[in-house]
């Protein structure tokens, strides 16, 4: 239902807390009746509550989806819905349900309109509330995938979009100021990863994933719902956390924390992740960004690639769906990261031609500028990174003593200047790559001739580029990002050039797909 990412970190990163989600600021108070329910409400809340009693997923999907959205648009476009208190009394005042609506009402809420500081502490409290029934009660309904998919995403924006407006502390009132004192515990940094952890322990997502791959247990094959009478909430809550994790991590800078929260997928096959195209992305956006930040170029390449390569082919039947301008967005984030990517490790090999088409396409003159690791270079670097990085967080409370200053982009400073600092790191590297694409031997005494350097120089910028050009993986494990790797034997530089693995795959596919039209074209052909 909701935007399946809601970071914007556009090139001057002050865009306000969630501004392009909210289409008007004060229309709750215009002539707003929290208590007035129109007749298709009272029909809506009570046909969606009869079918989660029923466990009807596909009805609860079609309402949760469609009538949702569309009563949102026609009533409430520019006011929040009826409030719990009005429609409880048409669902048996069923305390579960209650909790539900109250969700969808304060998504609907921070996506039409600006949430006061209280209603964003009502909100946390809501997900407490709803958090430990299904931690700690007995919870006997199916939800749709893309419902509690939009659970865990709300709630790691709903932390994120707080700690951007506690941090801009210039503008508080009085009043604000004592409600955060007074409320400190609110989307406080360890209760969200805490809740987060504690969905995936409580689950037993972990163990079921391992069992599965064993053939002991049913739940990618099943999308994660339970067809003997139980119920899918926690485990796919539990599995969707997981994501929500790395998210997190992400926004606080943690990378390597984040990536082994999500070890337990395998993101290279197909899993539950990949049925909601808002998990698929926002999955694949933080899994290769950490990778980036981590040196782990490859990986993020690759990852890149293929989501990429799935929009492109995907994208048409995703034109209604109110999610629809996100995954355009992401998609344009995800090429600039891919540019960054390939400018720092010139692996093209790995990616493939109509993702390679489109990314000329969008940076082509950019990525080449990108290679002169001059001030323009750094510039493009610098535009691209705050273009499509996260929007970074700062989790600690602020202090209230005078005189009261922003923060909300110090994380992202920090991080900017941390990336661009790599990037320089990389400037002597891209001499010593231009020679060894060059040479498959050459002499320590020739190379630093080339280089204007002295051999001692020479040696030192060699060892760089195999630190660089390596990195550490999940595992432990040592991997290469390199195209074009060396080693020295008796002051000789050895080039030892890896070769591509021929894709014969790619190439009879486009020629089946060409002969298809021929056939389609020959077909239309009346013979008289």
């Amino acid at each position: 239902m909701a935007p399946y990412d809601y970071e914007d970190a556009s090139a001057d990163y002050e865009d306000s807390t969630g501004s392009h989600r909210h289409s008007a600021a004060a229309g709750q108070d215009l002539g707003y009746d929290p208590n007035f329910v129109p007749d298709s409400v009272k029909s809506f809340v009570v046909h969606l509550y009869r079918h989660i009693r029923e466990k009807n997923v596909y009805e609860i999907h079609q309402m949760y989806e469609t009538s949702f959205q569309t009563l949102s648009e026609r009533l409430f476009k520019d006011t929040p819905w009826p409030s719990v208190d009005a429609v409880s009394t048409y669902v048996d005042n069923d305390h579960v349900f209650c909790l539900l609506y109250r969700e969808m009402w304060f998504r609907h809420l921070y996506a039409r309109l600006t949430p006061t500081l209280k209603q964003r502490i009502d909100s946390w409290d809501n997900y407490i509330s709803l958090f430990q029934v299904v931690l700690h009660g007995v919870v006997n309904m199916q939800l749709p995938n893309q419902w509690l998919w939009d659970m865990v995403d709300e709630f790691v924006y709903q932390f994120q979009s707080f700690c951007q407006y506690r941090a801009k502390m210039k503008n508080k009132t009085e009043q604000e100021i004592e409600l955060l004192r007074q409320f400190d515990q609110a989307w406080n940094v360890y209760g969200v990863l805490n809740f987060l952890q504690a969905l995936v322990e409580k689950s037993n997502i972990t163990q079921i994933l391992e069992r599965e791959k064993e053939g002991l247990e049913q739940f990618t094959s099943t999308d994660g719902y339970d067809y003997n009478g139980g119920s899918n909430v926690l485990k796919v809550l539990g599995y969707f956390s997981m994501v929500g994790l790395l998210r997190v991590h992400c926004l606080l800078g943690d990378y390597h924390t984040g990536l082994k929260r999500l070890l337990p997928i395998d993101i290279t096959q197909h899993g539950i992740y990949t049925v909601v195209i808002g998990s698929h992305i926002t999955t694949i956006y933080h899994y290769g960004f950490a990778n980036l930040m981590l040196r782990r170029y490859t990986d993020a390449i690759r990852e890149f690639n293929k989501i990429l390569l799935y929009i492109y082919k995907t994208k048409q039947f995703h034109q209604k769906s109110p999610q629809y301008e996100q995954i355009l967005k992401k998609n344009e984030q995800m090429y600039a990261l891919l540019a960054i990517a390939l400018s720092l490790c010139p692996q093209v090999k790995l990616v493939e031609e109509t993702v390679n088409a489109q990314l000329r396409e969008k940076y082509g003159e950019k990525m080449i500028r990108m290679q002169r690791y001059d001030d323009e270079a750094f510039a493009i670097y610098d535009e691209l990174f705050s273009y499509a990085c996260p929007k970074f967080i700062t989790p600690s409370a602020p202090s209230f003593e005078e005189p009261l200053v922003n923060y909300n982009q110090d994380a992202y400073r920090l991080q900017l200047k941390l990336f661009l600092y790599e990037v320089k790191q990389q400037q002597l590297l891209s001499g010593v790559r231009t020679f060894l694409n060059v040479y498959s031997t050459i002499s320590l005494g020739k190379l630093a001739n080339y280089m204007e350097v002295d051999e001692p120089t020479l040696r030192t910028i060699l060892m760089t580029y195999k630190h660089k050009t390596h990195a550490v993986d999940s595992d432990g494990r040592v991997i290469s990002n390199a195209d074009v790797d060396f080693y020295i034997d008796d002051d000789i530089v050895c080039v030892v050039e890896s070769k591509p693995a021929k894709r014969y795959g790619d190439y009879f596919l486009r020629q089946i797909v060409k002969l298809e039209g021929v056939i389609n074209d020959m077909d239309r052909v009346k013979l008289e």
